[in-house]
């Protein structure tokens, strides 16, 4: 009997310290609180088999235009989170992503993460890469991902100022592209992973990307043999009534007759 009390009593301080452990408070704060207001999003459920593959850090010279022939063999749409200065590097680039039916988001000016800039900088950063995006890319929502996918309650009521979704990914759907896995790792885990409303996070740039290139030329096909479709993170949202007044203004439908 002493036993059971003791262990009923052990059972109820975990759960109490639980509740109050920092780790316990970032989770309620960064993921069920903010996903409930809607402000970030990690996926989108929906009946339909849709996914949202999204690329981060380029584009980059070699990989990027790679990516972009196997999206279009399979008829795929995708959402390329940039780097403003590589942007002006590689301007062509970015003309053939908007062109192929991509969708642009923002990933900052130099990939500069918010605990190692001012608050001044960061806005700056922000600012700089839209003005960028806006040259090539019809006026749509704007999409921001943090470098990293850092959030901090500063990085979103920021970006919920300057007009921005923020954008992470599904947290089953990292396949850690960017550590350069294998190719079978990388396939193995989107596919083994995969639900209807998935937002994907992979890499174009920040380092040798030729097994993402090689991993996609997989991957698409399978999914596609399930059912799935490929689109862009704001086709992805307008299937959710959840994010339907975002394309209830009127220029958003005048631009995408």
């Amino acid at each position: 009997m002493i036993k059971i009390i003791r262990n009923f009593f052990l059972t109820f301080a975990c759960i109490l310290l639980f509740s109050f452990h920092p780790l316990h408070a970032w989770a309620k704060t960064n993921r069920f609180y903010y996903e409930k207001k809607g402000e970030v999003i990690w996926e989108v459920p929906t009946k339909e088999k849709l996914v949202a593959i999204t690329f981060d850090d380029g584009p980059h010279p070699v990989y990027t235009p790679q990516i972009l022939d196997v999206l279009k063999q399979y008829h795929a749409r995708a959402t390329f989170f940039l780097v403003g200065t590589r942007m002006t590097w590689y301007p062509n680039i970015v003309k053939r992503e908007v062109r192929e039916g991509h969708e642009l988001g923002n990933h900052t000016f130099t990939h500069s993460f918010y605990n190692k800039v001012s608050h001044k900088k960061f806005l700056d950063e922000l600012h700089k890469t839209d003005k960028l995006i806006s040259r090539y890319q019809k006026k749509k929502v704007k999409l921001f991902r943090s470098p990293g996918g850092t959030l901090t309650k500063e990085i979103i009521n920021s970006s919920k100022d300057e007009g921005y979704k923020v954008i992470q990914w599904s947290w089953h759907q990292d396949p850690k592209d960017w550590s350069n896995p294998g190719v079978k790792s990388i396939v193995n885990h989107v596919i083994n992973n995969v639900h209807n409303g998935d937002i994907i996070l992979m890499h174009d740039s920040g380092g040798r990307r030729q097994q993402t290139v090689e991993a996609l030329k997989e991957i698409l096909p399978e999914l596609k043999k399930r059912g799935y479709r490929f689109i862009t993170v704001s086709e992805l949202l307008e299937v959710s009534p959840k994010y339907k007044n975002l394309f209830e203004n009127e220029w958003y439908h005048r631009i995408n007759l």
